[in-house]
């Protein structure tokens, strides 16, 4: 069943459930309004009853009497005059019966000539016969008041009849004298009454008919408001408001569907390569727009019964069912990746859309939704590393996300479980020959891949809460090896490369003086060094903080010198000691001129700021004599030693004191 039509049917149901709801109420007010007005006829009729019991009694009875109470008999004339007002009335039937009685309940006259006790005359209805004297009803008349009822037509061939008891006044006194029973015709009025009650039911049918359409046509419009209000939620619940594609967690479901119909497919992570610029520098709006192509492209592209979903920012998903070879997905993934290279224009400027895909294949890749996403995640940062943007995932050769939480995760551990290392390379001075540092190199013994380089897990800690932690503890190590070699008789000055990070953030300089402090190391045998690569835009606070330290006494060197952005500006501001020529330039400076030249153009520019250099990656000795030659101060490389921990670094070092240099990751 289509999701529309499961809709159509609920609210189907929901209406039906609504209108037989709505009727309850209107069928128990008809109800109640029927009985009502049922219960208004028989009081018009009682009423009806009461009325002619009055008229009677005043213009026929009381006339007829002599003001005497009835017990003492009635004469002659009385009679004769009670007997011709009421033959009249009992011959039209306005009067089926009437009879006079005295306080006793005795009938002193009746309208057929029957008199004597109660219990002697003919019954009337109601099985009881004449109401009887000792009951309420007689008692309440003979004491002043009345009684009316209607009695059912039992033992009575004129049908149901309205029984009226009211006391006789036949003078001015006021005072009874008897009681006054009276039959009344109840037919008559019953069929008036009948009349009026069934125009009033037609009327109310009407009305309640008319409320009841009322309702229905608001239930009506009530469930078909729920259901687009429904509808349009568990959409908007499952779809990017941007672009209308799916959402991370409609891809998730689909994703996870045919993983467990076990059929065969590839997922596919996009993230569209230096997308941040576009909102930098046209806005917002444009990079909405930009988004909204993307997803429209990739849309067109897909084969029909694939997904397309933005998971979040730049980042979109294809889910590709039904392909089992990486090669098919590769190459479906290249049309995709081509397509989105046609240049676009947004705000006027023409764009062209670079992206890096990760492809992971289910089941071969994972069996489960978290790590197969993993796995994309993983293949597409190796394509953005890499020189193809189109990766599927080798678990061999591709290294987890940069931004993993697992790899957080297990850094943190490391630091907890003691299986962080720091190895350490030589540094020698040119002109003797000497070895004046060494450089210190963060390794991790993992447990499952063994000795892993910083490069593989550096970058995915730079902008995480680990990196203060993890400074903090090569700050301490390389400081405890440092007291550690100068114990045995080795005089070398430690060197940190720390982060900008580590920086910009408050009370790092009292930190970096504590921990020396602590491991009985003087300022001036440690020095700080900051990767060019990594210096922020505003260089306010990692200025404040170089500062600082050198005030101190604590030395710093710019790493990587001449493949960033720096300066001679930075070169001014920032309070430095030293600048690291990058091994970039310095490998092929003995064979390629214009390697020489640079290296030679940041040597003089150096020393003419007072700042000593240091070259890295020097492999070979005509590398090394060329460096001497233009005045470099120190070199290291694996053409001097490779990285040892300290313990061994002694017997790779040259037996004079040196300068210790540690690298901390940035």
């Amino acid at each position: 069943m289509s999701r529309s039509r499961g809709t159509r049917v609920v609210g189907t149901r929901l209406f039906a459930a609504y209108a037989a709801a709505s009727l309850v109420p209107v069928v128990v007010l008809g109800g109640v309004l029927a009985a009502g007005i049922r219960q208004d006829a028989v009081d018009r009729a009682l009423e009806y009853g009461s009325a002619q019991a009055a008229v009677v009694e005043e213009m026929a009875i009381a006339p007829a009497l002599r003001g005497q109470d009835l017990a003492m008999g009635l004469t002659e004339a009385e009679r004769e005059r009670l007997q011709m007002a009421t033959d009249l009335a009992v011959f039209r039937g306005s009067i089926l019966r009437l009879r006079l009685r005295d306080f006793s309940g005795a009938v002193v006259f009746a309208d057929d000539g029957a008199s004597g006790p109660a219990e002697a005359l003919p019954h009337y209805p109601a099985g009881e016969g004449v109401v009887p004297a000792t009951g309420s009803a007689f008692t309440a008349a003979a004491d002043g008041g009345s009684f009316v009822a209607l009695l059912d037509d039992d033992g009575l061939a004129v049908g149901r009849v309205i029984c009226v008891l009211q006391p006789i006044v036949a003078d001015t006194s006021g005072r009874s004298v008897g009681v006054l029973e009276l039959l009344l015709p109840y037919d008559t009025v019953a069929a008036e009454v009948e009349a009026a009650t069934t125009r009033t039911y037609w009327r109310l049918g009407a009305g309640l008919g008319a409320l009841y359409l009322v309702l229905g046509a608001i239930s009506w419009s009530t469930t078909r408001r729920l259901r687009r209000q429904a509808a349009q939620a568990a959409h908007d619940a499952l779809h990017d408001p941007l672009t209308g594609l799916a959402n991370r967690e409609l891809f998730a479901r689909r994703v996870a569907a045919e993983l467990e119909r076990g059929t065969p497919g590839a997922v596919v992570l996009v993230d569209l390569d230096r997308f941040k610029e576009v909102n930098d520098t046209l806005g917002h709006h444009a990079g909405d727009h930009l988004l909204r192509e993307v997803g429209r492209r990739l849309d067109a592209t897909v084969r029909a019964g694939d997904t397309v979903a933005r998971l979040g920012g730049d980042e979109f998903g294809l889910l590709l069912p039904g392909v089992d070879d990486p090669a098919d997905a590769c190459e479906l993934v290249q049309r995709v990746s081509e397509a989105l290279a046609v240049e676009t224009v947004v705000d006027g400027v023409p764009l062209t859309v670079e992206a890096s895909c990760g492809i992971a294949m289910h089941p071969a890749d994972a069996a489960d939704v978290e790590t197969l996403m993993t796995c994309a995640d993983a293949a597409m940062y190796q394509g953005k590393r890499g020189a193809t943007g189109v990766v599927v995932y080798d678990r061999r050769a591709t290294a987890p996300p940069p931004h993993s939480p697992a790899l957080q995760h297990d850094v943190r551990r490391a630091l907890e479980d003691g299986d962080l290392r720091l190895h350490y390379q030589p540094q020698v001075d040119l002109a003797s020959g000497r070895t004046t540092g060494v450089e210190a190199l963060l390794r991790w013994q993992h447990p499952q891949r063994g000795l892993v380089g910083p490069g593989e897990f550096l970058p995915a800690l730079e902008q995480s809460g680990v990196m203060g932690a993890l400074t903090e503890w090569v700050l301490t190590q390389a400081l405890a090896d440092c007291a550690a070699w100068t114990a045995a008789g080795e005089d070398w000055t430690v060197s940190v490369n720390v982060s900008v990070r580590n920086l910009e953030q408050p009370g790092f300089a009292d930190t970096v003086v504590r921990l020396a402090a602590a491991a009985g190391v003087p300022p001036s045998r440690l020095h700080l060094e900051v990767t060019e690569t990594a210096l922020p835009a505003d260089l306010a606070a990692a200025s404040a903080c170089l500062a600082e330290l050198a005030a101190h006494g604590f030395g710093a060197a710019l790493d990587d010198f001449g493949v960033g952005f720096a300066s001679l500006s930075h070169l001014r501001s920032l309070a430095l000691t030293e600048v690291k020529v990058d091994r970039a330039f310095v490998t092929g400076a003995a064979a390629h001129a214009e390697d020489a030249a640079v290296v030679r153009s940041l040597v003089e520019l150096a020393h003419g700021l007072g700042l000593s250099v240091c070259a890295e990656g020097v492999e070979t000795p005509e590398v090394a004599d060329w460096l001497r030659s233009v005045g470099c101060d120190r070199a290291q490389g694996w053409h001097f030693s490779r990285p040892h921990r300290w313990p061994d670094l002694v017997r790779a070092a040259a037996p004079a004191p040196a300068l210790a240099s540690v690298e901390v990751p940035s």
